[in-house]
């Protein structure tokens, strides 16, 4: 049977940059009050879209860049998604193909903050290598494309550690960029990426959003973040929340973030093709993730205004299999299973 696995782990090498642990970003700002709870009525996936892809009231809009896992799927991407917020961009995680699949968007979509130059906040949920290969790819590429600005970099404790030797791994690109015939006179530094490490709790803030972190589990992973993305409208009112699980099984925490959010991005596996996969990965899948059946609980005690899985584990299930698990385990809230580009 082919070994379709949920996570590789492994990091890379880079440069100077230390890590700090205070955020340069106004960072212990306390969470906005939790948006009123949606009823949630049964719709279908097109109309859930449609419900939601018009962002005009609160100014957030949620761009699905990539859904894929270490499978090695054409039409997913790695593991990556942006809230868009005020002309800025905040990216959740790093997978394969990154800043392409974000120019995709922008061009697709009409969203110039996913254009290369607009790459510099990105949150990290977790180190696996799925969701961490694209880092080179948007420390480095934004920069050459010019991006004026360092990226800032959120993350798990690892972070600094993985980022300083991605950049150690990159310094002939660095000095051959710099000391060669490239113009960079106007952005020299902007390839350099401050890290703040974070366990959980309030970690950035500016005049568009406010980020929490959420601690989630995830397998053996000592610390794995969910975010909770919370819009600021005009005069700092609140606008759209939305909660990005990352790779998580059943986490309270999730739930508890949540509340009533406009949007829960959560990952998923089937609950059905799961019991031919073989035993030792059962094992590593249900301490790791989370099937539709639990999904289900998950999104009726969260009771988002809608529910958008990602990072789908199929092993030959369909995305309508897996909307029709979660409906069959019990949720008859909105409820969409993301592809590549999706906007909501």
């Amino acid at each position: 049977m082919k070994n379709e696995a949920a996570g590789g782990c492994g990091p890379e090498r880079p440069r100077p940059i230390r890590s700090h642990t205070s955020d340069p970003w106004r960072i212990g700002l306390a969470l906005v009050a939790a948006v009123a709870s949606a009823v949630a009525t049964p719709v279908s996936a097109q109309e859930a879209d449609a419900a939601v892809a018009d962002a005009s009231a609160s100014h957030a809009r949620l761009v699905i860049l990539g859904t894929g896992t270490p499978n090695a799927d054409p039409d997913r991407s790695g593991p990556a998604v942006a809230v868009v917020v005020g002309g800025q961009a905040y990216l959740v995680d790093a997978g394969a193909g990154i800043v392409r699949r974000a120019a995709a968007a922008s061009a697709r979509h009409g969203i110039d903050a996913l254009a290369p130059s607009g790459l510099d906040r990105l949150f990290l949920t977790h180190l696996h290598s799925d969701h961490t290969v694209g880092l080179p790819d948007v420390i480095f590429s934004p920069w050459v494309l010019e991006r004026p600005d360092p990226i800032v970099i959120f993350g798990p404790p690892g972070t600094a550690y993985m980022v300083d030797h991605v950049q150690e791994a990159w310094k002939e690109d660095v000095h051959m960029r710099l000391f060669g015939l490239e113009p960079h006179d106007y952005n020299r530094d902007a390839y350099r990426s401050p890290v703040t490490e974070t366990r959980g709790g309030p970690v950035y803030e500016d005049e568009h959003v406010r980020v929490t972190a959420i601690p989630v589990m995830h397998g053996s992973w000592p610390h794995s973040l969910g975010y909770r993305f919370d819009a600021l409208g005009p005069d700092g009112a609140a606008g759209r929340t939305i909660v990005i699980s990352g790779d998580a099984r059943p986490s309270e925490s999730l739930v508890e973030a949540c509340d009533g959010c406009d949007i829960l991005v959560h990952e998923v596996y089937s609950a059905e093709t799961f019991k031919g996969r073989p035993p030792e990965w059962q094992r590593y899948h249900a301490d790791s993730h989370t099937s539709t059946v639990e999904l289900a609980d998950i999104a009726t005690r969260a009771r988002p205004g809608l529910l958008v899985m990602y990072h789908q584990l199929y092993w030959g299930a369909t995305d309508e299999d897996l909307v029709r698990e979660v409906r069959e385990a019990g949720y008859t809230g909105r409820v969409v299973s993301a592809a590549d580009l999706d906007v909501y």
